[in-house]
């Protein structure tokens, strides 16, 4: 108390917050206590530096001044508790953040999946499409595809998926005959497309139509026809379909494709549709891709799956070759790089990330009826011939009929050609079956087909293969072992099958055993298919009998992929570069700022929680001095009171 009768302020605030730029905060001693007396002892200011103050600027809070408050030192060791949460959370985010963008990259991945069958949002403005027409040789089909903006990663793909309409089915329509029934009536080629392409107009927005490509894109049916007349049929497409039709197209849009680039799609869309494009986890296959740029240095990249599709009249395989090849001679050079395909999938051609290079190739006559075709002619002419120079009756009759080991025990089939018939009885032994059908293969220097096709080297101890058609219809609609392939229980199930009185599979069949596909054919000729399947694998392709990474399938995620999707990716590559530039244009703003409020948000907040409660815990304090000059303005008017009755008489 100083000689007016009032109280310095400073005895009732004392040094607890200090704010000073460039120190430490030091130990001082408390002030002393007014109307006591007595001095707390030593106070032991903690320094905090405050992220959003400028650098030189620092607070130190004392704790053990405020011991007489013990709301104040509360609430102080709350905010240091909630400063520490908050680091600590920093710390863990960033020691977690590989783990959670793998496991981010997972759940994308299969939310990405279920939104693919999905409604697609038409109302969304930012989303793309894309129309693509295969024009087969049995008829022709429209797809609708859409994707959303590029991620603005050059390294990434578009994300492009399937049309669905309300009702979740896929926006596709088909119509027959094939386009090329045209070939002497090329002026109807756009009339014959119409209903196709006013079903996708009808399905895309309008006001995305102008951007929006259409690729008419024409396969084996075509390719049949003249030069002349494929080049009719295309004309007639270029000159009408845009005068009906808002779509962006153009002269190069429109294609009869070989077998090799069909192959190339599918296997795009395979391995598009699996996530083989991605860039790779910890836990993933990869393998080392060298491309044929100069300079370049290996790369390691997700392993993709090489595809196996078995129809009725043809082979067709494909799969990447990563390492560079050697050719033993010009010759096997000339002819191995026209089953190779290199290309880059990337928008950048800079940038090799996406760079393949695939072996492709088509066996026309090796699909499982063409076949067993070519097998029953070999069988029918060698039985004859046989007949008439050792004057046996040998398949003449029911009665002595020829025994095919590759139908089952006990049926009765005949062969008719040229108004002749040969009798054949099952004899069902799969391996005789296996030594019958191996010939057909065509191996020629250890390669497969007459025509000694070249066939790239395939790394069976870091691969993976799919195999459609005819591979997954073989072990599944009977012998119901489809999926993983393992050779020794195939081969046991077939013997098995091949085995059985055809009165006990007939059986079977009428009580349902088998799939809804199943049906006389497939019971029929699954014993040669079998052993056709096997010996395709094994003897053919040269798959090791423990291979452990073939899978066979119908559907990819209970999906059906088509060529058409790889085709649009291929096609639409270079467009993420659109939205590359117009990313960069928006990024022309200081990085400091987009990283501050963008990527430290967390740390925003904090400054101001801190904010908050320093301005509450000032309210609280000047709170506590003003009840303190209360209690100081009693005394002295308690001792006023009492001095001046003193003087009292």
């Amino acid at each position: 108390m100083d000689k007016s009768g009032a109280l310095p302020v400073g005895a009732f605030f004392p040094a607890a917050y200090e704010c000073r730029p460039g120190t430490e905060s030091a130990r001082q001693p408390a002030a002393e206590r007014p109307g006591t007396g007595r001095k707390d002892g030593w106070d032991f200011g903690w320094l905090i530096t405050l992220s959003c103050l400028p650098a030189s600027w620092y607070c130190s809070v004392s704790l053990l001044s405020l011991g007489c408050a013990p709301r104040q030192r509360l609430l102080l060791l709350l905010l240091l508790l909630i400063t520490s949460a908050f680091l600590l959370l920093e710390t863990y985010q960033r020691q977690l953040w590989g783990t959670q963008r793998r496991s981010g990259t997972q759940i994308n991945k299969y939310l990405s999946l279920t939104e693919s069958m999905e409604a697609t949002d038409i109302l969304n403005p930012s989303l793309n499409y894309g129309i693509v027409v295969d024009c087969g040789s049995s008829g022709s089909r429209v797809f609708v595809y859409y994707w959303p903006p590029h991620n603005g990663n050059p390294h990434t793909l578009l994300d492009i998926r399937q049309m669905r309409d309300r009702s979740r089915n896929t926006v596709v329509k088909k119509i027959k005959p094939g386009i090329s029934t045209l070939a002497t009536t090329p002026t109807q080629a756009s009339d014959y497309l119409h209903p196709l392409l006013s079903f996708a107009a009808a399905h895309v927005p309008k006001n995305k139509h102008k951007e929006t490509p259409l690729y008419i894109l024409c396969t084996a049916g075509m390719r049949l026809l003249p030069e002349s007349q494929q080049a009719d049929i295309i004309e007639d497409l270029v000159t009408d379909v845009p005068l009906e039709f808002d779509f962006l197209f153009s002269r190069s849009h429109v294609e009869v494709i070989s077998g090799k680039q069909e192959g190339v799609y599918a296997w795009i869309g395979i391995n598009f549709v699996l996530g083989r494009f991605d860039h790779p986890d910890e836990e993933d296959a990869t393998v080392e891709v060298t491309t044929s740029s100069q300079n370049q240095q290996p790369i390691s990249r997700r392993r993709t799956v090489g595809i196996m599709d078995m129809g009725g009249a043809s082979l067709q395989i494909a799969y990447e070759v990563p390492s560079a090849i050697t050719f033993n001679s010009p010759q096997e050079e000339e002819a191995g790089k026209s089953f190779l395909a290199e290309f880059n999938l990337g928008c950048d051609v800079e940038h090799t990330q996406h760079v393949y290079r695939v072996y492709v190739t088509t066996f026309l006559g090796f699909g499982g009826n063409m076949a067993r075709q070519r097998y029953e002619d070999q069988l029918f002419n060698s039985t004859f011939t046989k007949n008439r120079y050792l004057t046996t009756q040998t398949g003449l009759s029911k009665d002595k009929p020829y025994l095919d080991s590759c139908l089952p025990v006990g049926l009765t089939e005949t062969i008719v050609r040229d108004n002749r018939t040969l009798h054949l009885r099952g004899q069902g032994d799969w391996t005789k079956c296996q030594e019958a059908v191996r010939p057909f293969l065509g191996l020629h220097n250890g390669t497969m087909s007459p025509r000694g096709v070249y066939q790239a080297p395939i790394n069976f101890s870091n691969s993976e293969f799919y195999g459609f058609s005819e591979f997954y219809y073989c072990m599944e609609d009977v012998l119901r072992i489809g999926g993983q392939y393992n050779s020794e229980k195939y081969s046991k199930a077939s013997m098995d099958y091949c085995s059985t009185q055809w009165s006990t599979l007939k059986q079977r069949l009428e009580n349902h055993l088998y799939s809804k596909q199943a049906d006389d054919s497939r019971l029929k000729y699954q014993c040669f298919k079998s052993a056709w399947v096997y010996e395709v694998l094994h003897s053919g392709f040269r798959f090791p009998t423990d291979y452990p990474n073939l899978k066979t399938a119908q559907l990819v995620y209970d999906k059906e992929v088509q060529w058409t999707l790889g085709a649009i990716l291929y096609k639409t590559r270079f467009l993420p570069l659109r939205d590359l530039q117009q990313e960069a244009l928006r990024q022309n703003h200081p990085s400091w700022l987009r990283s501050s409020f963008v990527y430290n948000h967390h740390l925003f907040s904090l400054c101001i929680l801190v904010v908050v409660l320093a301005i509450l815990l000032y309210i609280l304090r000047l709170r506590r001095i003003h009840q303190r000059e209360q209690r100081q303005a009693e005394v002295l008017n308690l001792l006023w009171v009492e001095e001046g009755e003193a003087l009292l008489p």
